[in-house]
């Protein structure tokens, strides 16, 4: 039984309109995304937070220049892909890369050829899926855009351990900086259209806020009921 009945019903008040707020933050009144669907306010928020932190995450341009000192880095690799089906579709990129060599012997890969128009070609295909024209990239090879920086992402993981079977750890240190830098931050932001954090500050700042009082909120009615009933934390 209450101790303190007008303690116990603020802070079951409060629980009450936490519990309503909480109902609205996940109905879908906060307009649709990108891709036309109805959105709740943690996939507005989401999303938000994606368009702001893209502009800071391109990296691509750096990793270009970075790909020149492989220019005339000749290597032979032997890639273990998933199966064959991955194995041909990683042939496509490394025949498109500036003149580099691919063979097929089952689910392995041999490649030969330059290493930093290997690099380049990769770097392309992320930056365009960084603008977003998959379509483009898409068109390159035949198969959906996703699929190819996932095939690109495996073939650098591959590529890595070849390399350092080989002792070639600068190459094998790179192809993972190209891997995490170009193709995994292009395949995350792809379809996400930056913009700059200045245009949505209030909500940025709202947010932020929100966050912090409705965590509060929270805590101040689960205390005010447990004191109306009768309980106390003590040292």
């Amino acid at each position: 039984m209450s101790t303190q009945p007008k303690k116990f019903m603020g802070g079951l008040v409060l629980m009450v309109a936490f519990i309503a707020v909480f109902i609205a933050i996940f109905m879908p009144w906060y307009g649709k995304d990108t891709n036309g669907k109805e959105q709740n306010g943690l996939n507005y928020l989401d999303n938000l937070y994606n368009t702001i932190s893209k502009g800071s995450a391109y990296y691509i341009p750096k990793v270009k220049k970075e790909a020149e000192q492989f220019q005339d880095k000749q290597v032979e690799l032997a890639l273990a892909m998933k199966d064959a089906r991955q194995a041909e579709q990683s042939a496509l990129l490394f025949r498109a890369s500036g003149g580099a060599e691919a063979t097929v012997e089952g689910s392995t890969v041999k490649v030969k050829g330059s290493l930093g128009k290997i690099m380049q070609n990769c770097l392309a295909d992320s930056d365009d899926m960084f603008h977003n024209r998959g379509e483009k990239v898409a068109n390159k090879y035949g198969y959906p855009e996703r699929l190819v920086l996932y095939t690109w992402h495996q073939a650098l993981n591959s590529m890595e351990k070849d390399l350092n079977k080989q002792k070639k750890f600068p190459e094998a240190k790179f192809a993972a900086t190209v891997k995490t830098k170009a193709v995994e931050c292009s395949y995350n932001y792809f379809g996400v259209t930056p913009q700059n954090i200045g245009d949505k500050w209030g909500i940025v700042v709202f947010s932020l806020l929100f966050y912090v009082v409705y965590t509060l909120w929270y805590g101040y009615s689960i205390m005010y009921m447990f004191e109306g009933a009768g309980m106390q934390l003590e040292h």
